[in-house]
């Protein structure tokens, strides 16, 4: 009765911006905390250096990686849920094995688990919940992508032909760059003002890695890469390779739109195309302190909300104010904000329409500069944050993602 009190205080709508700081700041015994997060690189699709990787392959070396850094025992894990869109069965099969292969037993169950776009983030909520319910100490969420390998029309599902009667069935159908060519249009985000947003991210994300501030969160992995001749070439892989330099707003409004001769979504102000991993190691507090494992924040609230199919990039909009008002802030409360890059278009609709500084979204770039391997994408996100907000002394942050077929999600995160 005693947590249920805690948590009411922490969700409380009623509690001032500042109370709900000091409660969300506060530390107990079943706390859902975070005591490791890593990311693999991303790399381009169809030409990066994980093109010939499948997404086992990414998913279990870094489960490995995660496991050796840690020095968690395996045996202790509850579950491992790995979120995943494009494999057939969202990698149910490939990926149970990628667990045992990096070490974990059979004992431990395993979860597929895709919600798109957000699959990373509702993997980590979904062993987040089932450590606060009572049902596991110790879980990872993690997610993975091979675009490389899966991406392309035989990754959607067919639609009855009834389902063209219903609007918004229908709906679901529509590409995802039309969707940004509806935002920009519905919400007059202008093709400058999307080039600018996009040359930020690419500036943002080479920055940081010049300064060398993704090493911490990335594990490198071996990788075998073939070449044109199919000649095969070992490589260790560390670092983001889809960053450009250079890019200017002037730059990138020499490209031609990509789905609408008259529109404003193109190659460079969208997400990239890529592959990658992500995975993130919850325990309850009480167990992390008692097998001694750094806690280096507590993931708080996790919300998904629901949005037009045709506009599904404004998801982040509406999930953001949601989780929000769940854990009593504001968006000022936020220090950091780590919000997808799917298209520009969105993204600004997003910060603009949750009033939020944009001078505290993706300081080190986003999917725009680095990529947005689908499955990945939520992990990663928390692995970026979480380095950030430390890095910077700094508390609270909050990711979000737009989810095709017209979603929005959201988490709050306090980093110790």
């Amino acid at each position: 009765m005693e947590r249920l009190s805690q948590l009411s205080n922490q969700i409380s709508p009623n509690a001032t911006s500042s109370a709900a700081i000091d409660q969300l700041s506060q530390k107990h015994p079943d706390d859902v905390v975070i005591t490791a997060a890593y990311r693999t690189a991303h790399t381009k699709g169809g030409k990066g250096a994980f093109k010939d990787t499948t997404s086992a392959e990414l998913i279990a070396e870094l489960l490995k990686g995660l496991l050796e850094r840690s020095k968690i025992d395996a045996s202790l894990i509850g579950d491992v849920v790995v979120g995943n869109v494009l494999n057939p069965g969202s990698g149910a099969t490939e990926h149970r094995a990628a667990a045992l292969y990096a070490g974990i037993p059979h004992s431990v169950p395993f979860v597929a688990l895709n919600r798109q776009c957000s699959s990373g983030l509702m993997a980590v909520n979904d062993v987040a919940l089932k450590i606060r319910g009572g049902q596991i100490d110790i879980g990872i969420g993690a997610g993975v992508e091979s675009m490389s390998n899966n991406y392309g029309p035989n990754s959607v599902g067919t639609f009855p032909e009834s389902f063209k009667k219903v609007a918004d069935a229908a709906k679901c159908q529509i590409p995802m760059g039309i969707t940004s060519e509806n935002v920009a249009t519905k919400y007059h985000i202008t093709r400058e003002a999307q080039d600018e947003f996009a040359a930020n991210s690419y500036r943002k994300a080479a920055e940081a890695q010049d300064k060398g501030l993704f090493k911490e969160e990335i594990i490198p992995i071996k990788a075998t890469v073939i070449d044109a001749n199919d000649n095969a070439k070992e490589v260790i892989v560390d670092k983001d390779d889809g960053i450009r330099r250079g890019v200017t707003k002037e730059s990138l409004g020499k490209i031609k739109p990509a789905f609408s001769k008259t529109g404003s979504t193109h190659a460079g102000n969208a997400s990239q195309i890529s592959d990658g991993a992500g995975a993130v190691l919850l325990m309850r507090r009480s167990v992390a302190e008692k097998l001694g494992q750094p806690i280096l924040g507590k993931f708080v609230h996790a919300r998904t909300v629901g949005v037009p199919p045709e506009i599904m990039g404004v998801g982040p909009a509406y999930a953001i104010p949601a989780v929000l008002k769940d854990v009593g802030l504001t968006v000022d409360d936020v220090d950091i904000y780590e919000i997808n890059e799917a298209f520009a278009s969105q993204a600004l609709f997003s910060i603009h329409e949750a009033k939020i500084d944009i001078n505290k979204v993706n300081p080190k770039g986003g999917a725009i500069a680095f990529g947005h391997p689908l499955g990945a994408t939520g992990a990663r996100q928390i692995s970026t944050l979480l380095t950030e907000l430390r890095r910077t002394g700094k508390k609270i942050g909050v990711t979000s993602m737009c989810i095709g077929t017209g979603m929005g999600a959201a988490s709050v995160i306090v980093a110790e």
